[in-house]
């Protein structure tokens, strides 16, 4: 570990969460630079989900210690809060509400009110690309419409760091394509970092400046992809970083009610 975090988005140190004799994250120690999109990638069960929960605040950890945004997570829960945003594996619209009705209860939530409030969310709904469905019920979007809104939702408030657990889970090639654009545009327009875990293989690839891959609760490696990809071997993929460093190999798995089943089965799996 360097010195100084001044360059760094999230740091953690000797990370670990116990659940009575399961270690589910034991030691993590990272390093995320501001700015860059970082993956954490591995099999159901390696602690990816844990990490995530902790570093939102949403879980204590056993021990160790993890800044996000300069501020430390577990002195300072209230500072990390209302820098971060947060996309969970579980459906977080609500289908009974309409994108419009969605955004404006989530921008109340970050305490945006008035013209404000108004300006931040039709910006987030062009920004999410559904302008002309804003009126409609949730539960009659598509896979991708509905993640476009998660996403959408949880950057009303500018956030510094944001999280996506499993972005996208469950969703057809061109959904997934849309839903990785609107995530470089967020580095690329305003600085954001972020950080998701996946077990897509071509979506680490495209997105990510760096990742890490999880096996059994320990950091197994962590580095660029392509100097990942070096190190296995000529022309090694991805997938083959993956199965090296955990060997373990991954198996890759619609409408609202779809979207909210597939993702309910990989919560539970993780």
């Amino acid at each position: 570990m360097t010195d100084t975090h001044a360059s760094f988005a999230i740091t953690t140190q000797a990370l670990s969460k116990r659940f009575d004799h399961l270690t589910a994250l034991d030691g993590l120690t990272l390093e995320v630079t501001q700015g860059h999109i970082f993956g954490l990638l591995g099999p159901n069960g390696a602690g990816k989900s844990t990490a995530i929960k902790i570093l939102t605040t949403l879980l204590d950890a056993s021990s160790g210690s993890a800044t996000v945004a300069g501020f430390d997570i577990a002195r300072q829960p209230i500072e990390v809060r209302r820098r971060i945003g947060y996309v969970p594996q579980m459906l977080s619209a609500d289908g009974a509400l309409t994108a419009t009705e969605n955004l404006n209860l989530s921008a109340r939530l970050y305490g945006l009110r008035g013209v404000r409030r108004v300006t931040r969310v039709k910006e987030a709904l062009a920004f999410a690309g559904l302008e002309e469905v804003a009126s409609k019920l949730v539960r009659t979007y598509s896979g991708g419409m509905i993640r476009r809104l998660e996403i959408a939702q949880a950057t009303l408030h500018y956030p510094q760091v944001l999280f996506l657990d499993e972005p996208a889970l469950g969703l057809d090639p061109i959904a997934r394509r849309t839903v990785w654009e609107r995530l470089q545009q967020l580095r690329t327009s305003q600085g954001m970092t972020i950080l998701i875990t996946t077990h897509d293989m071509e979506e680490a690839d495209v997105l990510c400046d760096e990742l890490a891959i999880l096996h059994q609760g320990r950091l197994a490696v962590t580095g660029k992809p392509d100097v990942l990809k070096a190190q296995v071997g000529e022309n090694a993929s991805l997938d083959d970083v993956f199965v090296y460093f955990s060997g373990v190999v991954i198996e890759q798995g619609g409408n609202y009610r779809d979207t909210r089943e597939s993702r309910d089965v990989i919560h539970r799996l993780g």
